[in-house]
């Protein structure tokens, strides 16, 4: 008898190890995601800034930019940077903010609404949904 109640909790004290073993292991994956999908969020920022610059904003504007990470084949992290726009002399441009500013150091001014989602495919091995938005106010 003594055996069989020694037996059974030791069996119950290795069931809680594995278990709690998986779900610091999933933890751990799940906060490396996030981790990583912070960085990605101002690294798409800086990215739409890049583009913005090298882009003349008085013919049209760059109002939104896709991008996934690593690569299209294996994507793990998908970015969506919506670009809103105020400032005057911008034409062609559906999503200007406000066109009527009094100050120069106003002009040209962005919003940067950037979203990045962690992709549930086999690359990740996530079961809840992984989502950062970041919203900066940036001088083109």
């Amino acid at each position: 008898m003594t055996a069989i109640v020694i037996m059974m909790t030791v069996s119950l004290l290795m069931t809680m190890m594995i278990s709690l073993s998986s779900v610091t292991g999933k933890s751990t994956v799940d906060l490396y995601l996030k981790e990583q999908a912070y960085l990605l969020a101002r690294s798409a920022t800086e990215y739409a800034l890049l583009a913005t610059s090298g882009h003349d904003n008085h013919q049209s504007c760059i109002e939104k930019v896709n991008i996934l990470y690593p690569g299209s084949a294996h994507p793990t992290h998908e970015m969506n940077v919506t670009l809103m726009y105020m400032g005057s002399g911008l034409t062609n441009c559906n999503r200007v903010l406000d066109n009527n500013l009094s100050t120069d150091d106003s002009n040209m001014t962005a919003i940067v609404d950037v979203v990045v989602s962690v992709l549930d495919n086999n690359n990740t091995g996530i079961t809840e949904p992984i989502r950062i938005h970041r919203r900066t106010l940036q001088k083109l």
